[in-house]
């Protein structure tokens, strides 16, 4: 018992020591954003355009105007297709084309977020330009993933005996499908996509060959548009001072937005399935 004792208390150490490695990056790099973020972040700094390189002042209305109209028009893209391909996959795909189904959404959901990027930039931009739509259909490539499967699995968790009840009232499939099993499902699957929401707010990489940037506020969805990451990014390599602060105000707005969004769904699947992290 003593030696079970013994190899117990060193690897809850384990463990812990394991947890601080994880932690401290993370931690320094959270305060990092914050302390430095802080700084710039105020009233100016959200609602004005950026000024000329090497001019300080101005803001990243652009960015985050940019961004919003990105992730709507990604959710207005990829909501519909990964909702109904869940769908298919929960109530009626059966046999080889379901598992292909299956298969292609396993290898969009590991696909890097660059090579979404050159797919939309080979499609679409080199057809038509830069523009807030190519940039959308890019991050939705990395979205439609996420709201297949938790859509399927949202479906498949909801009991048979509710798909029973509506057959036995006469009712076919598709409208249980439609008023009964999705409504009885709607909860996870909005979870699901805010969840493919929160992931596409951070991407960077496929905006470098789509939305491109626009230091001016947004006119149209066929022009190229800027964002909060891709914004980020290009500050951070500039030459100018004013600019890295304005990337680490950008990176703390960004931060508060996903933490928002994660906090939410956690919060809400804590008090609607009493689900504990």
């Amino acid at each position: 018992m003593k030696t079970r004792i013994i190899i117990d208390k060193i690897f809850a150490f384990l463990a812990l020591i394991s947890l601080g490695i994880i932690l401290l990056p993370l931690a320094h790099i959270v305060a990092m954003v914050i302390i430095n973020g802080a700084r710039v972040v105020n009233f100016d700094f959200l609602i004005k355009t950026p000024r000329p390189a090497g001019f300080p002042g101005g803001g990243i209305a652009n960015a985050i105007e940019g961004s919003l109209v990105l992730v709507a028009l990604t959710m207005g893209f990829s909501f519909p297709i990964g909702l109904l391909a869940g769908i298919y996959l929960a109530e009626y795909g059966r046999g080889s084309l379901a598992e292909f189904i299956r298969t292609l959404v396993n290898a969009l959901a590991g696909m890097p977020s660059i090579v979404a990027g050159l797919m939309a930039y080979i499609l679409i931009v080199l057809y038509f330009g830069f523009s807030a739509v190519a940039g959308a259909f890019a991050l939705s490539l990395l979205a439609i993933p996420y709201i297949v499967r938790t859509s399927e699995e949202a479906l498949r968790g909801v009991p048979n005996d509710i798909r029973e009840a509506g057959l036995a009232l006469g009712l076919p499939k598709w409208k249980v499908t439609i008023y009964i099993v999705l409504g009885a499902a709607k909860g996870r699957i909005i979870i699901g996509a805010l969840l493919a929401m929160a992931r596409v707010f951070g991407e960077a990489a496929p905006l470098l060959f789509t939305a491109f940037g626009n230091p001016h506020h947004v006119s149209s969805i066929f022009e190229p548009v800027d964002a909060l990451p891709l914004l980020i990014f290009r500050y951070a390599l500039s030459p100018y001072p004013d600019w890295h602060m304005k990337a680490w105000g950008a990176a703390l707005l960004l931060m508060i937005i996903v933490l928002t969004i994660n906090l939410v769904i956690r919060i809400t699947i804590r008090k609607r399935y009493a689900v504990r992290f």
